[in-house]
């Protein structure tokens, strides 16, 4: 394993200000491809979700899939982008085995969305610009360390919708990246737009690193490391980037410009090829698309679409439920447990109850359980009434513990299983003082001690009083006819 410190000192790198800047690549969800029927669906045999359009085959015309729009449009909004009236396409001309056209149809001048920015640790993160494309396929590679060598294309992905989010150079640390990455998927997961899984390749990231004495204004010469596929490798590679750079430059020499590839296994990047600029690439308009037009009708639709984004949901939590930072961090981490907490605590009227049940036995059987929360068998109308009659007193918190896994495990109402159970809390307030009498008789030994001022034995008393009425009376009154008996 290659490390920092066999690559450039920490007092070396101390001198220099990192400048990383983003390029995010996102799979759009929608069930076809961007300019064709084909399906999108992950896992199909190789080579079958194919046609004459994402082929590349004479005479076949793309059309564009106008969800892929929608999403991509929504994206922009989530990223406080402009998004432009009138777009275009591009054909981005590059030559590998699984590009079957020699093109990339991509959006160059014109994108559909630019100008945004997302917040981070209190920091504004540019964007650049937002927009559309098609995928290419896949190749894998095979035998290379054999005689026999291999390189198979599967070109199942070509055609499939991406947008590309490009950042502004305004990065300064692999954590900033990685703070980025996940407040970026956590936004777009929020609107629907990408499920984002980087195991079937939904987002994937390249990063740009360059570094400069602290102090100067110009950049330094970038780097760019490509198809990192998680955020994890995304922090790595950059931390070895910005120390094999260091080094380099403290050495007496320069840093090429160029693109190169990742290897955790070794904990270094590797040069790629030399970095490819627009030219190379001989953008031109895309000749079989008409130029992309959002009408106000149309954008006002999709504005009224959007949801509340994870940043304004968390601090809505704060400063409407009171929750802790950290609680809300938590129950906002996505969609589907921040609907589920904001129904629960408003069936029972106390936000601050509701997220430690979400959180901790609910969480906890659901993880036991295997499920997500989408699938949870308590309702959160159920689990609200739940936390509603131990407020109201009908049950006790340690009687509800027992009542909330056979919720769980039934998906029936709390108050149905404690009538059906006789799970209630004790309301005869002659009954609990006759019980806490017969303990207070049991235990004159105690009794003394409390008297001769250790208070602290009035909670043996306590747990005696839950054990003799199986969890049923209320700790606070068996607390108060307590300190009425020791005090005679």
């Amino acid at each position: 394993m290659a490390s920092i410190a066999n690559v450039a000192s920490p007092e070396q790198i101390a001198k220099y200000e990192p400048v990383i800047g983003l390029e995010v690549h996102v799979q759009l969800s929608t069930r076809t491809k961007i300019f064709c029927g084909c399906p999108t669906a992950f896992g199909a045999p190789p080579n079958t979700n194919v046609c004459p359009v994402c082929l590349g085959l004479p005479g076949a015309l793309p059309v564009l899939n106008r969800l892929a729009v929608e999403m991509a449009i929504k994206a922009g909004l989530a990223l406080r982008c402009r998004v432009n009236t009138t777009s275009r396409f591009a054909r981005k001309n590059y030559f590998y085995p699984d590009l079957p056209k020699g093109y990339q149809i991509s959006q160059y001048e014109l994108p559909v969305a630019e100008q945004g920015w997302v917040e981070v640790e209190g920091k504004r993160i540019g964007i650049t610009r937002v927009h559309m494309e098609d995928d290419a396929g896949k190749s894998m590679h095979e035998g290379f360390r054999d005689s026999d060598q291999y390189t198979y294309v599967d070109l199942n992905r070509t055609g499939t919708p991406l947008i590309e989010i490009v950042t502004e150079p305004d990065l300064r640390t692999s954590g900033e990246a990685f703070a980025f990455l996940t407040e970026l998927k956590q936004a777009l997961q929020y609107i629907g737009v990408s499920a984002c899984d980087m195991e079937k390749g939904q987002l994937r990231c390249d990063a740009n690193v360059s570094v400069r004495l602290k102090g100067a204004e110009t950049f330094g010469t970038k780097a760019e490391v490509k198809n990192l596929n998680s955020f994890r490798f995304v922090k790595m590679a950059i931390d070895h980037e910005i120390a094999r750079q260091v080094a380099v430059l403290e050495s007496g020499g320069r840093i090429e410009q160029e693109s190169r590839l990742y290897n955790p296994d070794l904990d270094e990047t590797f040069g790629m090829r030399s970095k490819e600029h627009a030219h190379d690439y001989r953008y031109f308009p895309e000749p079989d698309l008409v130029p992309l037009r959002i009408g106000d009708e149309w954008m006002a639709r999709i504005q009224a679409e959007m949801v509340e984004l994870p940043a304004g949901r968390r601090a809505r939590f704060i400063r409407d439920y009171g929750l802790r930072e950290y609680d809300a961090q938590v129950l906002t981490a996505t969609r589907d447990l921040s609907d589920f907490f904001e129904a629960a605590a408003k069936a029972s009227g106390d936000p601050r109850a509701a997220a430690n049940w979400v959180m901790g036995d609910l969480a906890a059987a659901l993880k036991e359980a295997g499920q997500n929360i989408a699938d949870s068998p308590v309702t959160p109308e159920r689990l609200g009434e739940l936390i509603a009659l131990i407020g109201k007193g009908e049950v006790t918190g340690k009687l509800a513990k027992d009542v909330f896994p056979k919720m769980f495990a039934t998906g029936d109402a709390p108050r149905d299983i404690m009538e059906r159970e006789g799970l209630k809390a004790m309301s005869d307030s002659g009954a609990l003082e006759k019980i806490v009498d017969e303990i207070v008789a049991a235990n004159p030994k105690q009794v003394e001690q409390y008297k001769g001022g250790k208070t602290t034995v009035l909670a043996f008393f306590v747990g005696q009083a839950m054990k003799a009425t199986r969890g049923q009376a209320d700790p606070q009154a068996v607390g108060e006819i307590l300190k009425s008996r020791m005090a005679r």
